[in-house]
């Protein structure tokens, strides 16, 4: 036990210290089970565990899902999105800046990701809402925070890694997100609607400075996409094939919807691959550690003296939320979601099960407040996206400033998850 708490206290420091999360867990993992065991079972655990945990069939998902993100994302599939739902919705108050918001939600469909979903939707619509009387700062916050929708609307790689490790369904999961992400989307608009009402002066009741679309021509370039989405979602959920095997086809989906449209080339597939790459090596190496360091966990005895103690009685079930709730914020204000959820499960898992709530129902709440992170100070990806694709409009700190209404939405959202876990597992529940 000793060992395990200093082996819990190392970690924090390294993860405070900026040591990358991969080689924080792999070495204090490495490092605690030798101590506790002996350097041949340490190095042991550190040759098995890589091909282990890399050889999960479902985790082939993985590269599948962000092959398809990155081939709609420099193939320019976005505007298609942006402009489909500029038609239907530019009509009411905030009418351009809805229209981004339900945009990154399509999109999502076909992304996983909300890093990639905030970049492409950035580049398209923080432009016109500018130009039609928004205030850059609240543009740009509107799309920082909508692109969080894209890892909760599947296919989401953060769910994929919750579903492996959590060894649940991930189709359940999925399901699950589809409704908490429809609900940050209507969140989000209402905060845009009462800022128009109350805040003309930030957001304009009424479109200016827009031009008038082709809606044919909108509808023919949206029209591959949303049917690619039926088949994914379709295939997934009807039991066609399962969420392994809907990556493989989405990925091979995008590519012919991009040959199709002569959207592709030489450099978007050395890019897309390139990127999907890349993303699945960071990605695996933090899986490899966080599979070692809950070994190390378990042997230590740490995992079921937390959960023992949390399932004690002592602490009731709203102050254990309460409590995980304010500790997935607060990793959030520091650390990338990959990271936080796969350095916090070995602990937390073992607490929900305890308590016997639904492992399903947890994901996607971990999942949603994760992505309240990314909009967080001081290490909000998705706000230093943003400033990297709207860099004349706004500063790091106005963009801030532009997504605390939208925080603020999502604290109300995460309020009703909890005492209202249905709202998680309506989709899921209906399908059974």
């Amino acid at each position: 036990m000793t060992i395990g708490l200093l082996g819990l206290i190392a970690l924090l420091i390294l993860l405070v210290s900026r040591v990358p999360v991969a080689i924080a867990l792999i070495l204090v993992s490495f490092l605690g089970t030798a101590t506790l065991l002996g350097w041949s079972a340490a190095f042991g655990i550190l040759q098995n565990t890589p091909y282990s945990f890399v050889s999960s069939w479902t985790l082939s998902a993985v590269p599948m899902f962000l092959l398809m993100g990155f081939l709609a994302f420099h193939a320019g599939l976005t505007r298609g999105m942006y402009n489909a739902a500029k038609i239907l919705l530019g009509w009411i108050p905030g009418g351009l800046a809805i229209s981004s918001i339900f945009a990154c939600s399509g999109f999502a469909a076909v992304c996983g990701s909300s890093i990639a979903c905030a970049a492409a939707m950035g580049r398209v619509s923080i432009p016109e809402m500018v130009a039609a009387g928004y205030r850059p700062s609240f543009a740009c916050g509107v799309v920082a925070a909508g692109g969080t929708i894209g890892a909760l609307i599947p296919p989401s790689i953060l769910m994929i890694v919750y579903g492996v490790f959590a060894e649940t369904s991930i189709t359940g999961v999925f399901l699950g997100g589809i409704g908490v992400g429809l609900l940050t989307a209507v969140s989000y608009s209402l905060i845009v609607l009462l800022t128009c009402l109350f805040r003309p002066d930030i957001a304009p009741r009424r479109l200016r400075g827009t031009q008038h679309m082709d809606v044919s021509s909108v509808v023919g370039n949206v029209a591959p996409v949303i049917a690619l989405i039926l088949v994914i979602f379709g295939g997934l959920f009807g039991g066609v094939f399962t969420a392994t095997e809907a990556g493989a086809v989405g990925a091979l989906g995008t590519l012919l919807i991009c040959a199709a449209t002569n959207r592709l080339d030489r450099t978007v597939i050395s890019k897309s691959l390139l990127e999907t790459l890349t993303t699945c090596a960071a990605l695996f190496m933090v899986g490899v550690g966080a599979s070692m360091f809950t070994r190390f966990l378990g042997i230590s005895g740490i995992s079921e003296a937390v959960a023992s103690a949390f399932g004690s009685g002592d602490l009731d079930y709203v102050t254990i939320m309460v409590i995980i709730v304010i500790i997935y914020l607060a990793l959030g204000t520091f650390m990338e979601p990959f990271g936080a959820l796969l350095v916090t499960l070995p602990v937390v898992l073992p607490i929900i099960e305890a308590q016997g709530a639904s492992l399903i129902w947890f994901g996607v709440l971990v999942v949603k407040l994760l992505e309240i992170g990314m909009i967080t100070p001081p290490v909000g990806l998705n706000v230093f996206v943003i400033r990297s694709v709207a860099r004349e409009y706004a500063s790091t700190g106005q963009i801030f400033r532009g997504v605390a209404p939208f925080i603020l939405a999502d604290l109300v959202v995460v309020s009703l998850l909890i005492p209202f876990p249905g709202l998680i597992l309506l989709f899921s529940n209906i399908l059974n």
